[in-house]
């Protein structure tokens, strides 16, 4: 049996999918209700990850653990007991969905400083483990859904400076690959987009999957921080601006990772939009 926790963010319900799809026994794990559209065969268990207690009677008989924050962005979080609860539950392998930010930007308390030390709680854990590193997710753009949906606008800052954006589906494609075998034991994995890909191409992608215009209304950086502090933490906000606007090199480097894993080239931003264009209608 593979635990998936998460179960109901961007990639924890494509990995599930991706697992039942397989023939695999899954069970899902979120703190919230059950999720919609549940594959045939997959059970939902209601856990909370900040008390790792809950997780005993989930993990009992469980081969692999696909291990997420759930949203919490690892605050509150114990990774040592989390990983502590799993090997006594019988769990020998452990996949961890982390960020390239762990490595591009150490400075971040959030990226530098949470992430890095639940990888090293992962790595310390004596389980077999793989650790996935990606960076901005392509469904980040569901935050211009609404303003799509009414006035055909998106509204970014940074216009005209990309970065390789990832699918969250790849991203679960990965996960489901490394959570089978052991050639992927003790490594962490880079996954990004296929192409640099900037805001402005980004709303002409959803325009041409809607079939019609989506104009771009570029925010300056003040803008911007004042409508993103109202749902993520300062440190974060200045770090998430800090890429967006000023890429290093790690970060708009092409990753060769998913393809090396899955055996094809990732998923094109463009691809995403195709997907998902009912978001935005």
């Amino acid at each position: 049996m593979i635990v998936v926790t998460g179960a109901t963010g961007n990639v924890g319900q494509w990995l599930v999918k991706h697992l039942a799809a397989a023939g695999e026994r899954v069970t899902a794990v979120s703190r919230g209700l059950t999720p919609v559209n549940l594959p045939n065969g997959v059970e939902h268990v209601r856990a909370d990850l900040s008390a790792p207690g809950t997780l005993r009677p989930v993990l009992a008989g469980a081969e692999a653990l696909f291990l997420h924050d759930g949203g919490t962005g690892g605050h509150g979080l114990t990774p040592a007991d989390i990983l502590d609860v799993a090997r006594t539950a019988g769990v020998r392998r452990v996949v961890l969905l982390s960020s390239q930010g762990v490595v591009t930007r150490p400075e971040s308390p959030s990226h530098g400083g949470i992430m890095h030390a639940i990888e090293e709680a992962v790595r310390e854990s004596g389980l077999i483990w793989t650790i996935l590193r990606p960076g901005a997710f392509a469904s980040n753009a569901f935050a211009w859904a609404e303003s799509v949906r009414t006035e055909r606008t998106v509204a970014a800052p940074f216009g005209d400076t990309g970065i390789p954006v990832i699918d969250p589906a790849d991203i679960a494609e990965v996960a489901a690959v490394a959570l089978h075998k052991d050639e992927h034991a003790g490594r962490a994995y880079e996954l990004n987009g296929p192409a640099v890909v900037t805001p402005r191409q980004q709303a002409e992608a959803i325009g041409a999957a809607l079939g019609e215009p989506v104009r771009f209304v570029e925010l300056t950086r003040a803008q911007a921080h004042a409508r993103m502090v109202e749902f993520m933490p300062e440190p974060v906000v200045e770090t998430t601006l800090a890429v967006l606007g000023a890429p290093n090199l790690a970060e708009l480097r092409l990753s060769p990772d998913v393809e090396r894993v899955t055996g094809r080239a990732p998923r094109s931003f463009a691809e995403w939009a195709r997907r998902n264009a009912a978001a935005f209608r």
